[in-house]
Formats: C-alpha cells, structure tokens, sequence
C-alpha cells in the first residue's frame, strides 16, 4: 500500500515521500497517528506546500544547530568522579550527568543526541558526540577527574605548560 508521509519516520522516509508500506502497518498505525495520508490528488498537494514550509524550517534549524555546534565545541567539561587506584571510575559517566553539567553551564541539550563510542569508566580526557540535526555533529570535550583532586590536576597542567616554555 502506498502512503504520503505526513512526518519525517526513521528507517522509513521523509516528510512528503511517498512510500509503499504494508496494509496493515498504513491502516493501523501510519494513518490513526496521522503520521501519513493516502495518496490521493488533494493530499499531494497539500504536502508540496508543507514540504517547502519543512525546508525553509530546517534551513532555519541547520544555522542555529550551526551556532549551538561552535558554543559546544568551545567549551571544555569537567565532571568529577570517585575512583579506584587503578583510574577507574566506580560506575561511569552518563548522558544525563553530562547534561545536568551543561544546563549548569547555560547550555540545554537533550541527552539523547549524545553519542558515546563507548561508555567513560576511565579518568582523563573523552571526546562526546552531539547530534544537534541530520548532518551536524558537534564534539564536547569532557575532561573527568577523581573527586577532591580538580586542583591538583591543574596545576600538572600548569606545571607542564611552564616546563614546555622553558624548553623551548
């Protein structure tokens, strides 16, 4: 069966494509949900005229993502955490922790558009990918330390930044 999508639906199509689905799939769940129409001379025509209102609105989407994206990548988080001898963190770092850190910051994103490669049970630093639309991705640097001891990572830091100017 042949449906209009009404609604852009992952794995399926985009808003205003038309798709051929199963009957039961369209009769049951697309159409009740007004998630597609049938394809119908009337229908068609009132989805070209969403579909150019869908484009300019991402348009408009893809710059403010475009700007969230440089906001993102300019910051630097630091999460503390309780760890064991070996550096490794009791539990790890969720999505939502690094959210509550960013909202803290002034900077509201959902958790589910991070992306983990892997979940962060080690200390150091970890690079988080953020999915602000289809095509852009933004990268958040997370530095995590053992909790009580934030002040004394700085100071390797500064210890080592001055010990590299000497050098040179």
């Amino acid at each position: 069966m042949k449906v209009i999508l009404n609604a852009d639906i992952e794995q399926l199509g985009q808003l205003g494509d038309i798709v051929d689905v199963k009957p039961g799939y369209a009769r049951n769940y697309l159409i009740p949900k007004k998630l597609a129409l049938e394809p119908n001379k009337h229908n068609l025509e009132v989805m070209k005229f969403r579909k150019l209102k869908a484009q300019k609105q991402l348009e408009l989407d893809k710059l403010s993502a475009r700007e969230q994206k440089q906001k993102i990548e300019e910051l630097r988080l630091t999460i503390e955490k309780k760890a064991g001898e070996s550096d490794t963190l009791f539990g790890s770092v969720t999505p939502m922790e690094i959210q509550q850190k960013l909202e803290e910051m002034g900077v509201t994103i959902d958790r589910k558009k991070f992306h983990l490669d892997e979940p962060i049970k080690k200390l150091g630093h970890h690079v988080c990918k953020v999915k602000l639309i289809e095509d852009i991705e933004a990268e958040l640097r997370i530095d995590v330390v053992k909790e009580g001891e934030e002040e004394i990572e700085e100071e390797k830091v500064e210890e080592t930044e001055a010990e590299s100017e000497d050098s040179e």
